[in-house]
């Protein structure tokens, strides 16, 4: 009995239209034998959850730096909420949802350690440019498993490259997710934020709460409906204009009081100089680079300066912080 072809039966005949079928995949760069049990889509998402670019998420801020408490967003929980969003939106459309777990799941795993603060100071360095949607895809790609990468289909693929807001999906999997990576972080950047007391509900602009609702668990409703009902049976996704433009003018609001609020942001500075001075200081002692990085730069022709940003880009929080220690702070002499 092969599970598989059963799977992908299935699919055929219970999966919407204009679902992403598992038989139908553009495939690898690099042809494999197929799983007996496992669809092409099952696979992308368990080679994703098991690398250790995805564990190093755990670690890796989401918007507040080192917060003293267990239920703030990491990467890696911001992650699993897209996961949730996207996968609930994908199963009431009838989509494919093993797609659009692994696309949820790779989205952020070029992330960078420190949030965006991270990813916009690699940017400024990098004569090449950063940008951590371009990372994910070399992280799964090139970097992951001593530079061979995880070889996943070109849906999964494109999907984690398109993403952010300017992007365009090919699938309406893909285009659940980019809509599922801002449902959820909007809405639980504005819990943190409000744990963290640099806002209170009452504070968010009545304009947007009015359509959205006055809490996390309404606002997180009412999107997911919306998108539900406006898209079913449709071949594309949908969110009604009200709502989407109270989602935007909400996410605005977000920007001006909490992603760049001196409170929320003070420890930034900090951040800045830090992943600064570490990547000079490697372009000069690019010796200390891990070899397994130096690599790439040997075996595929890649830049120093890639080299080093992949470096730093792959870091968790702590492991940056311990680095730039080791380079910089000194220690007290032992005889």
């Amino acid at each position: 009995m092969n599970v598989r072809e059963t799977q992908e039966l299935w699919e055929k005949e219970h999966l919407s239209p204009y679902a992403s079928l598992s038989m139908n995949s553009l495939g690898r760069d690099v042809p494999e034998e197929e799983c007996d049990i496992r669809t092409v889509y099952q696979r992308d998402r368990d080679r994703i959850l098991h690398c250790k670019a995805f564990r190093r998420l755990k670690h890796k801020t989401q918007v507040f730096l080192a917060p003293e408490g267990d239920h703030y967003r990491t990467r890696l929980t911001h992650t699993l909420e897209v996961s949730q969003i996207a996968r609930t939106i994908s199963r009431a459309l009838r989509l494919n949802e093993d797609l659009t777990e692994a696309i949820a799941l790779g989205h952020d795993i070029g992330h960078t350690p420190f949030g965006h603060a991270g990813e916009r100071i690699l940017n400024e360095v990098c004569p090449e440019g950063f940008a951590h949607y371009q990372q994910s895809i070399r992280v799964v790609e090139f970097l992951e498993k001593d530079g061979e990468g995880l070889n996943l289909t070109k849906e999964v693929r494109d999907g984690i490259l398109n993403h952010r807001t300017s992007g365009h999906p090919s699938t309406l999997e893909g285009k659940v997710v980019r809509l599922a990576d801002k449902i959820a972080y909007i809405n639980h950047d504005i819990d943190d934020a409000i744990r963290g007391k640099v806002l209170c509900e009452e504070e968010l602009p009545a304009e947007y709460t009015d359509v959205l609702g006055k809490t996390t668990k309404a606002r997180l409703n009412k999107l997911i409906h919306d998108i539900i009902n406006a898209s079913y049976g449709k071949d594309d996704i949908y969110i009604p204009e009200d709502t989407e433009k109270a989602m935007q003018g909400l996410r605005s609001f977000m920007f001006s009081s909490v992603y760049t609020n001196p409170v929320a942001k003070s420890e930034e500075v900090k951040v800045t100089k830090m992943l600064r001075e570490m990547y000079w200081y490697f372009t000069e002692h690019y010796e200390e680079v891990p070899e397994d990085f130096r690599m790439m730069e040997e075996a595929k022709g890649e830049s120093r300066a890639r080299t080093i940003c992949d470096y730093i880009a792959g870091m968790s929080d702590q492991y940056a912080v311990k680095i730039f220690k080791k380079i910089f702070i000194p220690v007290s002499w032992k005889d």
